[in-house]
Parts: structure tokens; sequence; C-alpha cells
């Protein structure tokens, strides 16, 4: 097989035409399972750091999971498989054959209607795919403990439904072969043994089956302090009797049964236009298949399907339901509970549970009035009988525990919109969280209910239509319920109505409520508390879909833990999401409804106050922030009035400043929007200035100059000539970035004046020093030598060290371009010490850069590289932009130094970060890096003439 082929069941790699082509270590291999395991969806950054590291990761966990993740990339190479990331985590999407895991998932699965000798060739098969220990070779132990064991038990549970097929087609000696080793292994595994117990017997090994059991049964007394479960009492039993070993069908025993004519049949219409949902259809096979902790248990399957309203619980319930009613002979009971809907309170447990006794046949005269006497004879009435009970819409849990049977044949589904986590941890039921469809699941939903050429046709308007929809099944419901009673409009037409954001939801509305996503959310709103509720509709004031707890807070003008509480109210809702500890976020969808209420009813003064108190949160903490990443060798930043009710949060160390500007700076750009906005002017330009150091390394240079074009406009309806000085500035500096240099030139060139009349010697020596550098972008050392002179004299009238120093670097740099190599070295040592005295290791490593360039062009490779490779080191990834172009001057040195092979290495690292920010100058280093392959051969040297 050409294509490239995924491995869990074994070591974690990555194959092709049977050859591994790595992962190399177990970090990557850990990395590569998560992707996998959660195949079409986001693995937040902390979950793999906690599978990495446990739960104490080092400060660089972030950095190190995206180098992992990058490396996995240049892994992929070009293959059909999209690694893709978020502000929250990374996700990979490829089709399930290729995974080991889903191949086998898929095998078992089908196995489980078909005939016998059909299911046991499938049973073979899909157990062919393990090779080894599963998830061998990743790091750490929380994947082997938390994952991996479940997997094997799957792996065995299909050994044991495998074993029961040979002994029910006349091989039971194959289940003995079969069995033998695995119950060696796994010798307190119940399940085995009673499959092992049943298969001796059946090939007339009475004897040894009864061994078996004694050996069993003592090694479960001596090391679990408990005696065999029913299921290998029942084996042992008949081996004892020696009854005959006829196989049990797979349906429940006749014992279990109600008579055809009292066996119900509940289960709601099936969606003919149903599509998707793989991995959860996988959980809940699961959750059905008969294993030894059932056995062990005696206590009945009980799924707990929560999710967003809208996201198609009750439908997959329902479908699952209908695939597999053959597996629940006794019937199948359907309730809706009326948890949240138009229908008022919900349903009482004692009303639940007469409805659920008259479906089972029982006369209403002879149904108990009290909630206990009907608990009783509902659970009578289940004993020992295989029936499914699917709780539609629940409430609570106090709701749902009358309702669940004490039988372990039976099986109960309820969905919900609240975490029923008292029913999970009281009454072992287990939580599947249902999550909107992935883009290509969400197509394929599209294609069903409107035909292929029709989405074939207009591919651009489904891929936005899927976007907007969300991945939610009853969003794109309406959509395409629009299209097809439209089907004189394209899809693109249907766009405009959508796109707006104010009537966003209009377009998933219905006369029937049931079917209308507005509807739907304001079941789960009116459920909500009034504190809850305040906070919801505010945090429809936030500019991005994902928000901190401070941010939260300050937009309610209350502490930080008591926002918490209100916000595990919103999680256990399912209307927002945790991501982490302090991060959450919340559905595209969602968020438009509550920026609806937000607007429809909260007065326009409170509004405008919350956004107000949001807007200095996020001013003062990026102010914080600026202050650790930056040791003030730019302006100072500008004084800014506090906010009562406003959360700010302060930083030990640069690298928890860095890590929070990196999550918020979509926010800090959307503020510096909403800020104009609504006229907050100088929160506004102020914004632009705490968050322009962090955007500028980090070579978002099309966003820089967005946010200081807005910025400016606030500054001039401010008639702030220094906020007017600085917007300029912030201008001119971005688009010398990128390439624009005549409105660089003219922006800097206003700033300096200004400056000059506002007798600012500090301002005037910052765009000094960006015009030396755009001079130099310019290819003119000697002017960018002159405007670095001036902004040393500046920085000394201002005396502001760090500005100084910083200016000596430049002089030294455009000296050494020039040839002057004793002035330039002179300079830039001294700029070593001053940087170094006042702590700023960011400048101490754009002069190590120098000083570097200063060797390298006397002939000493070594001593540059020391420089260079001293400069990345104090850097540590903070500043992109200029990592990138220390990079190639890296690699000149190591070449001039005979080392060609860290020379590439170090080119395609420049490569990988230029081609995110600077287009033009990653393609120079791609051609240095081209020339250099050709002259390398297979072994990194070079090749000889």
């Amino acid at each position: 097989m050409d294509e490239l082929s995924f491995r869990l069941l074994d070591t974690v790699g990555v194959w092709r035409k049977g050859q591994p082509l790595g992962p190399a270590t177990a970090q990557q291999r850990t990395v590569l399972a998560l992707l996998l395991l959660e195949h079409g969806r986001c693995v937040p950054v902390e979950r793999m750091s906690l599978a990495l590291w446990g739960g104490e990761p080092p400060s660089s966990a972030r950095n190190c999971v995206q180098v992992q993740v990058s490396r996995l990339r240049r892994l992929l190479g070009s293959a059909p498989v999209r690694l893709a990331s978020s502000a929250s985590g990374y996700s990979i999407d490829l089709l399930p054959d290729r995974v080991d895991l889903f191949r086998f998932r898929s095998l078992v699965h089908d196995a489980s209607t078909a005939e016998p000798s059909v299911a046991r060739d499938m049973l073979t098969r899909a157990l062919s795919e393990r090779r080894g220990p599963v998830l061998a070779g990743v790091a750490g132990t929380w994947l082997t403990e938390t994952v991996a064991q479940n997997l094997e038990d799957e792996y065995l549970d299909a050994v044991e439904e495998l074993a029961r097929l040979e002994r029910e087609t006349g091989h039971p000696e194959k289940a003995v072969a079969r069995l033998t080793p695995l119950h060696l292994v796994n010798p307190l595994r119940e399940g085995l043994a009673a499959a092992l117990l049943t298969s001796l017997h059946a090939s007339g090994r009475r004897a040894e089956a009864l061994v078996l059991f004694r050996r069993t049964r003592q090694a479960l007394v001596e090391e679990l302090g408990v005696e065999p479960g029913d299921a290998l009492q029942r084996a042992h039993e008949k081996a004892l009797r020696h009854e005959g070993t006829a196989p049990v069908r797979r349906e429940a025993p006749a014992a279990g049964r109600l008579s055809p004519d009292r066996a119900p049949r509940q289960l709601p219409p099936d969606n003919a236009y149903y599509s998707g949902r793989q991995r959860e259809h996988g959980w809940l096979d699961a959750l059905v298949r008969p294993g030894h902790e059932r056995d062990r248990t005696a206590a009945p399957g009980i799924g707990v399907i929560t999710g967003l309203a809208g996201v198609g619980k009750t439908a997959l319930a329902v479908h699952w339901a209908h695939r597999n009613r053959d597996l629940f002979p006794g019937g199948q009971l359907y309730l809706d509970l009326r948890g949240f809907g138009p229908h008022g309170t919900p349903v009482p447990a004692a009303d639940a549970l007469r409805t659920l006794i008259e479906a089972l046949g029982v006369p209403q005269v002879r149904i108990p009035a009290s909630e206990d006497g009907r608990v009783g004879m509902f659970r009578s009435l289940l004993a020992d009988r295989r029936i499914l009970l699917l709780l539609d819409n629940a409430r609570d849990a106090d709701q749902v525990r009358p309702l669940l049977p004490g039988s372990p044949g039976c099986v109960v589904l309820v969905t919900t919109r609240h975490e029923l986590t008292s029913l999970v941890a009281k009454d072992g039921a287990r939580p599947l969280a249902v999550e909107p469809l992935t883009a290509q699941e969400a197509r394929q939903v599209m294609a069903v209910r409107l035909g292929h050429r029709r989405v074939t046709d207009e591919e651009d308007a489904v891929g936005k239509l899927v976007s907007l929809c969300g991945g939610l099944p009853l969003a794109l419901a309406m959509v395409t319920a629009h299209a097809v009673t439209r089907p004189h409009l394209t899809l693109s037409e249907l766009l405009p109505e959508m796109d707006e954001a104010g009537r966003r939801l209009d377009a998933f509305s219905s006369e029937d409520s049931r079917a209308d996503l507005r509807s739907a959310f304001s079941w789960s709103y009116a459920a909500l508390s009034a504190e809850s509720a305040g906070l919801f509709r505010l945090l429809g004031l936030h500019p991005t879909p994902e928000f901190t707890v401070a941010a939260a807070a300050s937009l309610l003008g209350v502490s930080t833990a008591a926002t918490r509480k209100l916000l595990a109210e919103l999680v256990q809702a399912h209307l927002v999401t945790a991501v982490s500890a302090d991060r959450y976020t919340w559905h595209d969808l969602t968020w438009a409804y509550a920026r609806e209420l937000a607007h429809a009813r909260t007065p326009p003064a409170e509004r405008h106050r919350a956004s107000h108190r949001m807007l200095s949160h996020y001013l003062h903490t990026a102010r914080a922030a600026e202050r650790q990443t930056n040791l003030s060798h730019q302006l100072p930043l500008e004084a800014a009035s506090d906010t009562p009710g406003a959360v700010s949060v302060d930083f030990d160390d640069p690298r928890a400043a860095m890590d929070w500007l990196h999550n918020e700076h979509r926010s800090l750009v959307a503020a510096v929007h909403e800020a104009a906005h609504h006229g907050f002017d100088a929160p506004c330009w102020q914004l632009a200035q705490a968050v322009r150091t962090f955007l500028y390394r980090c070579g978002y240079f099309n966003t820089q100059a967005e946010v200081h074009r807005v910025a400016l406009t606030a500054a001039v309806r401010l008639s702030d000539p220094a906020a007017r000085a600085y917007c300029q500035f912030g201008l001119g500096q971005a688009y010398a970035r990128l390439g624009r240099f005549d409105d660089a030139h003219a922006h800097l060139g206003d700033a300096r004046d200004m400056y000059h009349e506002l007798t600012d010697h500090l301002g005037q020596a910052i765009v000094h020093t960006q015009l030396s550098v755009l001079e130099g972008q310019r290819g003119d050392p000697e002017s960018a030598l002159d405007h670095s002179l001036r902004s040393l004299t500046h920085s000394r009238e201002a005396g502001h060290r760090p500005g100084e120093a910083m200016a000596l670097n430049n002089v030294g740099w455009y000296s050494a371009q020039l040839g002057d190599y004793e002035t330039a070295r002179r300079h830039c040592t001294d700029a070593v010490a001053m940087l170094r005295r006042v702590g700023d290791c960011l400048g101490e490593a754009a002069a190590l850069d120098s000083l570097g360039y200063l060797h390298r062009s006397l002939g000493r490779p070594e001593q540059a590289i020391v420089c260079y490779e001293q400069a990345l080191t104090l850097r540590r990834g903070q500043e992109r932009v200029y990592d990138a172009e220390t990079l190639p001057q890296l690699a000149d040195a190591q070449l001039a130094a005979g080392r060609p092979d860290l020379a590439r290495s170090s080119l395609r690292r420049a490569l990988s970060m230029l081609d995110e920010f600077a287009r033009h100058e990653a393609d120079e280093v791609r051609e240095r890096l081209d020339e250099l392959e050709n002259q390398l051969g297979p072994s990194g040297r070079r090749s000889q003439p």
C-alpha cells in the first residue's frame, strides 16, 4: 500500500509499504498516539503535556509539544494527512481505515451482526491487526495506565467472542489454543478463565477445566480477596454436572425474554439522513459488549451521552439503538424526560416509572401508588431480561436514578445537556461527550441530504456553510432544509443571510421549536441560575470565542473565585467548554446566541461598563506581560487608569508572560478593534502599544500594521501628539518588515518630527533606530549608521541605559558592514557588557549576533558560531523574527568551519520560520538550502567536483 498507515496496536508509528518510517523518539510517539486516538478532534496541549510528563510538566512544555508536532509534520511530508493547529491544541485528519485500531474496531462491530461463520472470519482478521503490546514505545506512564488497559480489554473481549464462535461452530480446540496463552498472562481476568474453562469442557477435557477453576479461584481469593463471579461459577457448575455444552445464542436466554406481544418496541423513527459518528458508535458498542466487568459488578451498563444543544445526542442514541435492537430481545423502552424544552417542568420520576411499567404490560390498577413501590416493580419486571432503556433529555441525576434497572442484562442510555457527575460517581455510569461533527463528517451529512452532485458543484459554498454551522447537526439540518425547499437558489445565495452577525441564528430558525436552534439554546439558558445566566449574557460581549477566568470575571465585575463557580455551571450545561484550568471556549453559534441576549436583555449602560472592565483587564495584563518580556529599551508604557471591577494578572517570569501573550494575542487584537468601536480611544492605542513588541518578535507584521492603523485613528480623535507619534512609529515599523519601504519611511518620518516637537529624546531614539533598520533593509549602511549614531545621542540625552546599549550595538553592526571592524568590535563589546549589567537577555542576544557577524567577517568562523549559538540560547525562542535572521548567518559560519550538515539544519530551521512571516526572505533561504542540498551527498558531506 503506497499510502501511509498508522499503528497503535503495536509500537506506535507510521508505516509505508510494510516499512516503518518513524517516529524516532518516545515523545513523538506519544503525541502521535494522542492525535490518532482522537483523530479529527482537537487534542489540547495540556493533555499532551499530561501524557508526556504527568502532573509536573516543565515550564517549556508548550514549546516542546510544538517541536514534536513540527517533527511529525516533517515525517508525514506530503501525505494526504492533515495535521492542524488551533489556539488550544492540535488535530489530525485522516481516513480511519489507515489506523490499525480503527480497522480492528470496525471488524469487531461488523462481526456483532454477522452470521457465525462470517463473524468468526471477521474477528480473526480483527485480531491479526495486533502485532505487539498496544501503545508500545510511548513516553511516560499516563497513556499506558489510562488508555492502553482499555485497548487491551477491547482486544481480550474480541478474543473471548471469537472463542465462543469457535465453540459454536464445532472447533472448541481452536478456542483452547487461542485462550490458553492469554489466560497465563491474565490469570485474574474472569471472562478469559470462564471462556477457557467452557472451551476445555467442550473439547472433552473436563478434568483440566475443573483444575483451571480451582487455580483461578485460589488466585482471586489470595490476591483480590473475592470469590469468582457469576459467569465463572456457572461455567464451573456445568463442568461439574457434565452438562451438554451446546452453545448459547447471542440473545438472552428464554428466561430473559418477554413474550412477543409483551416486548415493547418504543424507539422513535430513525433519521434517514444520519451519517458519521464512528467513534461514538464504537464507544456504545463497547458499552454492551459482555465482559468480566459486567459479571463482577452485576449491574446494568449505563451510558450518559452529554453535549451541547443541537449536537445530535438523541439522533446518535436512536440510530445506534435501531442498529443494535437485535441485541435486546426483551424490547426497547424509550421515554422523553423533558429535562429541557418548552414543556415546563421535567417529568417526575414517579410518573416516568408508571409510563415504563405500563409499557411492560402491567395494567394501571396493579401499579403501586408510591414511587418506591414502582421502583421495586419496575426492577422486578426487568430482572433477568435483556432490555434497552433510552432515557432522552434528562435534567439531572435525581430524575434518572429511580429509573435504573437492576439486571446486568439491561443497558441504559441517557441523553442530557448536563454532566450527570453523581450518576457516574455513584452508579457506575460511563460518560460520552458528543462533540460537533468534524468538517468531513458535516460534508457527508450535506451530501446525504442534498446529493453528492450539488455538494460537489458548489464546493466553496459548502465549505463556508459547514464552517458557519460549526458541526452542529441541528444547524446543518436547518440549512439543508432551506436548500431543499428553495431549489431555485444556489448554496452561495444562501450564504448572505447567514453571514450577517446580527442575523446569524435566523438561518437556523423553524416554526417547530424542537427544530429551532435559538429555541434549543434558550432551554439550556432557562435552566441556569440567575448569576450564571448573567455571566453567560455578558460573555457574549467578549470579542473572541476563547476567554480566561480573569476576562470573564472582569466582564461581570466580580472575583475570579466567584466566576469559577459560575463557569462550572455553564460547563455542566454544555454552554461553554473548559480548555484548561483557566481557559474556556464555546461554540460559535452559542457565542452568537449569547451576543443576542447581551444586546436584548442587558441595558446599554451595563454593557458599556462591562466592556470597559474587560478592556482594562486586557490592557493592564498585557502591560504586565510587556514589562516581563521587554526590559524597557523601547518607549515606556503610557499610564492607564484603573477600572473598578477589572481583574489584572501579574507574571512571575518572562516565560509565563510570553505564554499568556501567545494564548491571548487574538483576543488582544480583537480588543483593539472593540475599543475603537465603542469609543474607548485611550485604551485603544494603549493596547496597541502594549502588544506591539510581541507581534513584532513573533512576525505578525500584518496584524501589527492593522492594529496600529486602528490605533492611529483613535489617537487622532484624542488630539494626543504623543499617542499619534507612537502609532506612526508602530505602523512604520510594521510596514518596513512588510517591504513597504516608502510607506514605512513616511510614517517613521512623521513620528520623528512629532517626537522632536515634543522634545522627547527617547522617542526620537527609537524612531532613529527603526530608520537605521529601514536603511539597512534598503541596502544603505552609511545612512543606517548615521541614524544609529543619532539614536545613541538621543538615548544618552534621555539617560536611558538599555536604549544606549542597543544603539551602541547598532553602531557596531553597521560599522562592521562598512568594514570598520575595530569600531564595530569596541561598540558591540561595550553593548554586551552594558546589556548584561541591566539584565536584558534579548538585547544581549542582539549584540552577540553582531559580534558573530564581526568574527565571521574577520575569518574566525568558530568564534562566530559560539556567538550565534549564545544568541539563540539567550532568546529561547522568544524572538522568532531575530532567530530567523541569526540562523542563516550561523549556517554561513558553519559552512566556513567545514560543517555543512549543521549548516543545512540551521537553514531548515530558518526556513520553517520565514515561511510563516517573511516569504520574500524565505525564498532567498530556500535557494541557499537547495544549492547546499545539491552539493551534499548522501553522507551529508560536500560532493567532490
